[in-house]
């Protein structure tokens, strides 16, 4: 009954999390509006690279509580770190871009937005893998990732 009861509290608090990536989600479809067809400041790269690599560690965290595999949970976080990298490196370039052209402010914080809100996917992503790893072993670990550099 004990596992029983943890699938329930894990599939609750899993529920939050994506109820939290999708309100994330909105916000980045409301910065494609706000854009709408503005010709873009630069061409998006690191971005789509956050969205596919944040979507595939949520695909297989659900995957690894769907299966009960605890190593893939405890895996998964690890990769949070190279959508870190990928954060700071977007944050840089539109940094730059505003200090260079004052003009491009509105889309440079746009475009942050969208990659800060990829970012908190990812984080969002660690905390499902501590729920799945405390659902199969009882046990509440907390999953760090590397810090950054």
């Amino acid at each position: 009954m004990a596992g029983d009861l943890r699938t329930l509290a894990s599939i609750l608090e899993i529920a939050s999390e994506l109820e939290r990536m999708a309100d994330y989600a909105k916000g980045i479809a409301t910065v494609a509006v706000m854009i709408g067809d503005e010709l873009l400041i630069k061409p998006l790269v690191d971005i789509p690279r956050m969205a596919v690599k944040a979507c595939d560690m949520l695909h297989r965290a659900l995957e690894a509580f769907l299966r009960q595999d605890v190593a893939a949970a405890r895996a998964i976080p690890k990769e949070d770190e190279e959508v870190d990298e990928l954060y700071a490196r977007i944050y840089r370039d539109l940094t730059h871009f505003i200090m260079s052209d004052p003009k491009t402010t509105d889309q440079a914080t746009r475009l942050t937005w969208v990659a800060h809100n990829l970012e908190r996917v990812a984080d969002r992503v660690g905390n499902i893998c501590e729920r799945v790893v405390f659902s199969i072993t009882g046990h509440g670990e907390e999953l760090d990732t590397p810090p950054a550099r």
